[in-house]
């Protein structure tokens, strides 16, 4: 019986609140936020709670109407 009813999802560096984590290039970058994007945000709930390897917590709703600022701004 799992202790909550949300879920919870450990992101290590790849997800932070205000982006994806760091690339050293372009291509890079590009390959991590489809990833994120795909697996993440195009599988999970908004409710969904993540824990990067560092910094604060966040929830994919909260961080989701960013994706496409994001992919703009390029880091």
């Amino acid at each position: 019986m799992p202790l909550t009813d949300r879920n919870d999802l450990f992101t290590g560096d790849s997800l932070f609140p205000g982006g994806v984590g760091r690339t050293t290039s372009s291509e890079d970058f590009r390959s991590l936020i489809d990833d994120v994007r795909e697996r993440i945000f195009d599988g999970l709930p908004d409710d969904t709670w993540f824990y990067p390897g560092h910094g604060d917590d966040s929830t994919l709703g909260e961080q989701r109407p960013h994706l496409d600022e994001w992919r703009s701004r390029g880091w």
